[in-house]
């Protein structure tokens, strides 16, 4: 199943790599089996970014992955991941964001996982604890995911509405 990481490493890829197919070479052999695994891996959670990356880059330093301008320069995307663990619902338990105050550079992805055994939302707030409309999830059920890019640096207040207790601050600078 190609999740919503997946489709966005994919795309990445094919943005800046040109990979020649034909008839002959189009099919899932010619892939050496340590790269299908990395993929898997690292759409799985199982490896990081860095090293999905660094597997790319041996790729395109051994010209297995011939880059369609050689010149360009390739920027890493950074992602940053918030979890909601279990217990976070219950007002009582220490089930606080981890981490309760993200700090990144700018660009960041930041993806919040629902860990809990029940729905959670991220909504934006300002630092008075109004609403703001930069960003909103939906639903998150027990295995959802929602990111959304920093790209300016501030300090952000975010808050689920249906656990106004929980509150937490994504820091770029």
């Amino acid at each position: 199943m190609v999740t919503g990481k997946n489709t966005y490493i994919l795309a990445i890829i094919s943005s800046i790599l040109l990979i020649p197919v034909s008839a002959d070479m189009a099919n899932a052999e010619s892939v050496p089996e340590w790269i299908k695994n990395n993929a898997l891996w690292y759409g799985q959670g199982i490896i990081s970014e860095t090293e999905f990356l660094n597997a790319i880059k041996f790729l395109i330093e051994n010209d297995i992955i011939v880059l369609e301008n050689p010149q360009e320069v390739i920027t890493q995307v950074t992602e940053a991941v918030i979890l909601i663990p279990n217990g976070n619902f219950d007002v009582t338990s220490a089930g606080f964001y981890t981490p309760l105050n993200l700090e990144i550079p700018p660009d960041t992805i930041v993806i919040w996982a629902n860990e809990d055994s029940v729905p959670h939302n991220i909504q934006s707030q300002d630092e008075f604890g109004k609403i703001t409309d930069l960003f909103n999830s939906p639903p998150l059920n027990t295995g959802d995911r929602f990111e959304f890019t920093f790209e300016e640096e501030g300090v952000y207040n975010y808050y689920c509405s249906f656990h106004p207790w929980r509150v937490g601050l994504v820091t770029v600078k």
